[in-house]
């Protein structure tokens, strides 16, 4: 098999499961250096662990990180970039819910999934943008979502969230684009992941209903997505959302 990200060092934010563990293993696949930031020391040492079962020549590294708190995402990254010689590609998939109508919603639950879902862009974005700049080469990716598109009940936060990566995305490509810096989304629709499988049944099944492909994704389609958009197949694509949801969104 073509090794697509040979030598390149990449950060994968919420690699710890789901999406961003999926896109880890393909990245590990195709050769490339994996750091994993997440907040949860013992699931993230697991993915780690568990992408060098499957990949046993991979070099993964898991950090622990709270990717909402600036100082300690700068703290991170400076020291992969020194242990490394640079970041080539950035993986912004940390992501949570705190789904609730705004009538209940709380300030708390309002700012907690912001900082997480969207600072986080920022946070791991301006420690990364230095380095690629003076290297003029790099690769940011963005996971959005459809509901950062489309909106949904229940989830204004989130999907105002999701929007905001969308906005943050079509600037950076524009501010990045002169030093050969490519910025991206991927907005994925209903995929099968821990979060997704908490929603009832009969929720689940709606959304099943609402998907031309007549299925739920998976997340190493979306890491097929992460992977295009990270090699040199993505090369000429900037500023661009790339909906993975099978056909829901049109």
């Amino acid at each position: 098999m073509q090794e697509l990200l040979k030598d390149q060092i990449a950060i994968i934010t919420g690699g710890s499961a789901g999406i961003g563990k999926a896109i880890a293993l393909k990245f590990a696949q195709h050769g490339a250096k994996v750091n994993i930031l997440a907040k949860t020391p013992d699931k993230g040492q697991q993915a780690a662990e568990e992408i060098r079962q499957v990949v046993p020549t991979a070099q993964v590294e898991f950090w622990p990180v709270d990717v909402a708190n600036t100082e300690e995402v700068k703290g991170v990254i400076d020291q992969i970039s020194q242990k490394f010689g640079g970041i080539d590609i950035l993986v912004n998939n940390a992501g949570i819910t705190r789904d609730q109508l705004l009538m209940k919603m709380s300030e708390q639950d309002w700012d907690h999934v912001l900082d997480v879902n969207a600072k986080s862009c920022f946070n791991t974005t301006k420690a990364v943008v230095r380095g690629m700049m003076k290297a003029r080469k790099g690769k940011i990716i963005n996971v959005t979502s459809v509901v950062g598109l489309t909106g949904n009940a229940g989830q204004g936060n989130y999907a105002a969230s999701k929007a905001a990566i969308v906005g943050f995305t079509k600037s950076l490509a524009k501010e990045l684009g002169p030093r050969n810096i490519a910025v991206n989304c991927i907005a994925p629709g209903f995929i099968n992941t821990d979060m997704t499988a908490k929603m009832p049944d009969n929720w689940k099944e709606a959304q099943i209903q609402m998907i031309p492909l007549g299925r739920a994704g998976q997340p190493e389609e979306i890491a097929h997505g992460a992977l295009f958009l990270a090699s040199h197949m993505g090369d000429y694509v900037t500023g661009q959302v790339l909906v993975i949801d099978g056909g829901m969104v049109t």
